[in-house]
């Protein structure tokens, strides 16, 4: 069995889509499932969402996606553990390719990336730049990871020390993620964001509060 888990926080407006989209996907690639939504200390309606959607909702209140994948691993029933951003649509390629990848042998994956909705044109081409040098090296979108339980804790899960960064290989197929930090950031934010996650390293990458882009829980109001 599958286990998806969704971390959230405040995301009443992308996580129904989410929900219905795994089951979709899961259902046509013929893979028995559950969904795990893990509440990470959100005030709206999220939890309320997971639950109406069927999926089984855990409330943490760590405000940190390594925190929240590892509650939703420990919860988790599947023998294969696959983790998909609130915001991030998956379809059957996506399932049946990370299946297929686990049963051949690779240890974990991921996929590559398109953004949803309006971009604008300083945003289309970071992404563009972005993508070919991130996939270029063989990285993959934490927004979308897969591996199995045995490889989980075999590494002891995400290292909570880390407020982010955690790749693998990646699928051809690429998933449909939300574009909203690039509508709702100027490119100055993202970039001097990235520019300092690169210089700061470790350093950074164990701060919350310098990852403001990723933890500030700016939402839009609508969908694109």
């Amino acid at each position: 069995m599958i286990s998806f888990i969704v971390p959230a926080y405040n995301e009443e407006l992308e996580l129904l889509s989410t929900i219905t989209a795994i089951r979709v996907a899961a259902s046509r690639a013929n893979q028995p499932h559950e969904i795990i939504v893990v509440d990470d200390a959100s005030t709206d309606a999220t939890p309320e969402i997971g639950a109406q959607a069927g999926a089984g909702v855990i409330s943490i209140d760590r405000r940190q996606i390594a925190a929240a994948r590892n509650a939703g691993a420990r919860a988790a029933q599947g023998q294969y553990l696959f983790f998909v951003d609130a915001d991030t649509r998956i379809n059957r390629t996506h399932v049946a390719g990370a299946i297929t990848a686990l049963r051949v042998g690779y240890a974990g994956g991921s996929a590559r990336v398109v953004a949803d909705g309006f971009i604008p044109l300083w945003g289309r081409i970071l992404l563009r730049a972005f993508c070919a040098l991130y996939f270029g090296l063989n990285l993959g979108a934490g927004a979308f990871l897969f591996t199995t339980r045995h490889n989980f804790e075999a590494v002891g899960g995400f290292d909570e020390r880390l407020f982010v960064g955690e790749e693998v290989r990646v699928l051809r197929e690429p998933i449909l993620t939300s574009g909203r930090k690039l509508r709702m950031y100027s490119a100055k934010q993202i970039l001097g964001n990235f520019v300092a996650v690169i210089l700061g390293g470790r350093r950074v990458a164990r701060s919350r509060a310098k990852l403001r882009l990723w933890y500030d829980g700016k939402r839009e109001k609508r969908t694109a």
